[in-house]
């Protein structure tokens, strides 16, 4: 899957701050994901402007299937191992963040 020009350059003619496997997993990431509904919703868990995501997955959308990475069963493991621990990370940041609020009105 080739999602930069030939030289290491974005379709802008500068060089491409995000590496190819980079691109690579964000897009695996984004087909294998239940929970983000939107590309706009995925590229902010990622960190990348939202028409950057959808320019990665509209490349390799023209491809073969047998061409995209699909993952293994080791890769779908720790997909969900790591979907777990995000969301347990999630509910500790929401309580933290109500206690926040709760604390900074008794001070008030």
């Amino acid at each position: 899957m080739d999602l930069v020009a030939p030289g290491g350059k974005s379709g802008a003619g500068r060089p491409s701050k995000y590496s190819d496997e980079f691109r690579r997993d964000a897009v695996v990431l984004f087909r294998a994901s239940e929970s983000w509904c939107t590309c706009a919703a995925a590229a902010k868990e990622i960190g990348v402007n939202h028409e950057t995501l959808r320019n990665w997955v509209w490349a390799t959308a023209t491809e073969p299937a047998s061409a995209r990475q699909t993952l293994n069963a080791d890769e779908q493991a720790e997909l969900a191992r790591l979907r777990k621990a995000e969301r347990e990370w999630q509910v500790k940041k929401e309580i933290l963040r109500r206690a926040a609020a709760y604390f900074a009105r008794e001070m008030k």
